[in-house]
């Protein structure tokens, strides 16, 4: 998962990879990160961002598209959840 948090995330394939069901994927991965398979590919997909953002001259639509994203909106609503702002503001800014 991190070095293809870029792509389409596929449970049944994870599941499938773990060999194990679903459910039991759910659990184990949870009981291990305290986040679900999605939960925790979008906390690497936004912070992979907010690195881009902060550390090059992407814009912040070229960001969420090297980070995973193909929504432009979904993003923004997820970064802003996530770090309490506007993507925008990341631009150029040190994050530690």
């Amino acid at each position: 998962m991190q070095t293809h948090f870029a792509e389409p995330l596929d449970i049944n394939a994870l599941a499938d990879i773990a060999s194990m069901s679903q459910s039991s994927l759910h659990q184990h991965f949870n009981a291990v990160t305290k986040a679900s398979p999605l939960q925790y590919i979008k906390a690497i997909r936004l912070h992979r961002a907010q690195h881009l953002l902060s550390d090059s001259q992407l814009s912040v639509s070229e960001a969420a598209w090297e980070a995973g994203y193909q929504s432009l909106s979904q993003f923004s609503r997820e970064y802003k959840r996530l770090f309490g702002d506007v993507p925008s503001r990341a631009v150029g800014s040190v994050v530690d």
